[in-house]
């Protein structure tokens, strides 16, 4: 009979899946084509589950579960209840946007984003190659079928595809990179796998050749260069409502394998790792800047955007062991949580103004359409600007304080090859913010090129309103939030 505790450790992660079965159900007697019933329980569902895990994060205990396959702890329980908050914010946005283009028909929406978000807490909670693979399909699946949501949209059906294709190629990278280091180590379990590299006593090289199977296999999950290339396509192609719910709280999920597979599973390796993910970063930040400079398509310009800012994620990885030596792990890898927290935060509310001025029979993708929008909505221009200058990373905004804290945990590894890399970031930044400004320059310098009012329904309004003074107050005041991701990454590495 299976202990108390199993159950304990998974519990919220039952009520969200028997909510996600219970909504799919009652869904089938809705006629409504604007599926208010469906989304007004989709949210207590989702309000309920992150209630849940707050209550679990708050508590701090590390639970282990099914012979120590899922993990329930204070990092994981955080990520999961910020990635039910982001998909919340997500399906508010959407649903005006959805239901204008049919696709609200049916409630696939909620239930395949209910779906997504089971398994980005499979992810999450995993403390198993096997457990965090069946996780990542789950989401991957769900998210394919989102993307093709919208049945009449030929490039939405294309970007599916290639999404498809590439998602398939990369899992495969990911389960063979996994099967080797299980056939080197002999162990499913990240904590037994970690032990049995470190003993010493087996072959580097086989270990290796994995590793660097798993590392592909990741970076293609967080859209790092080179393996980037679904992203700017996906980005574009997806309906805008399920572009937001693929580059929001699915980071979370991706940042939270990053930190299972690499640095529970294998830290000892972290020299080997380090290195590639060294190169991922440049790479990323290169790519990502330069490319989006050259974009008309907002759409596409956040997604190479994403691409450097995922960069900057991966180089406050990499400060975490220095000369085989670990340093101050909760500097290194909270510093890269909190850049990933503040990065989704951003996204939301800048993807939420990208919903609210596309309309039925107009998709405001266009970088131009965003010319003369302080006259149009003084809010919007404004959340949209603080979106912009958090990205580039200018003060008071949460993203100049999420690049400080990476630049830090760079410098103090105390190497001169950190901190090559931290003043190439910055330049890099600097090439950025040339596209981030553009728009905010078209939002209060240009002539309106739309004229059309802008709707808004009383709960988007608030809910965007709240966003964006978070991306001003937790930058503000970000220590709150960065001692919470120090201290569940220190308990992390202790438990």
């Amino acid at each position: 009979m299976m202990d108390t505790l199993s159950w304990i450790s998974v519990f919220p992660d039952i009520v969200l899946l028997t909510l996600a079965c219970a909504i799919a159900l009652v869904d089938l007697g809705v006629k409504s084509t604007a599926r208010t019933l469906t989304y007004g329980l989709t949210l207590a569902a989702l309000g309920l589950v992150a209630l849940l895990q707050a209550d679990y994060a708050l508590g701090g205990q590390t639970i282990y579960g099914f012979g120590k396959m899922v993990v329930s702890d204070q990092m994981g329980n955080w990520l999961k209840c910020f990635a039910t908050l982001a998909v919340m914010v997500t399906l508010v946005y959407g649903r005006p946007y959805a239901g204008e283009r049919g696709m609200l028909r049916g409630g696939e929406l909620f239930s395949l984003s209910m779906f997504a978000l089971l398994g980005m807490f499979t992810m999450i909670g995993g403390n198993n190659f096997l457990v965090i693979y069946m996780g990542l399909e789950l989401l991957t699946l769900s998210s394919y079928a989102l993307v093709a949501l919208r049945r009449d949209s030929a490039l939405a059906s294309e970007a599916a595809m290639k999404y498809f294709v590439l998602g398939a190629m990369a899992s495969g990278f990911l389960l063979y990179g996994l099967s080797m280091v299980y056939g080197a180590t002999g162990t499913l379990e990240l904590n037994e796998a970690a032990r049995a590299i470190a003993s010493g006593q087996i072959k580097h090289q086989v270990l290796v050749f994995g590793l660097v199977f798993v590392v592909a296999g990741l970076a293609f999950k967080v859209g790092a260069v080179p393996f980037h290339m679904w992203i700017p396509d996906v980005y574009q192609g997806a309906p805008t409502a399920v572009t937001l719910l693929i580059g929001g709280a699915p980071k979370l999920a991706a940042f939270a394998i990053l930190i299972r597979l690499l640095v529970e599973g294998m830290l000892p390796l972290a020299l080997d790792w380090q290195q590639m993910l060294m190169l991922l970063a440049i790479a990323s930040l290169l790519v990502g800047n330069l490319a989006a400079v050259a974009q008309t398509n907002i759409k596409r310009m956040l997604a190479f955007s994403t691409i450097s800012q995922m960069g900057f994620v991966l180089l406050g990885l990499m400060s975490g062991v220095i000369d085989s030596k670990t340093m101050s792990p909760a500097d290194a890898y909270g510093s890269a949580m909190f850049y990933m927290l503040a990065y989704v935060l951003t996204t939301l509310a800048g993807f939420g103004v990208i919903l609210l001025l596309s309309r039925r029979g107009f998709e405001s993708e266009e970088i131009e359409d965003f010319s003369g929008l302080n006259q149009r909505s003084p809010l919007l221009a404004a959340v949209m600007a603080a979106c912009m200058f958090s990205l580039a990373g200018i003060p008071p905004m949460v993203g100049f304080y999420a690049k400080l804290a990476v630049l830090q945990a760079l410098i103090s590894a105390g190497q001169g090859g950190h901190l090559a890399l931290a003043v190439f970031a910055v330049l890099m930044s600097l090439v950025g913010a040339f596209y981030y400004l553009r728009v905010v320059k078209l939002m209060y310098f240009d002539a309106p090129v739309q004229t059309a009012p802008i709707v808004a329904t009383a709960d988007v309004r608030a809910v965007l309103t709240i966003n964006g003074a978070l991306v001003l107050l937790l930058g503000l005041l970000p220590g709150g939030l960065m001692a919470l991701c120090a201290e569940a990454v220190a308990r992390m590495m202790t438990s």
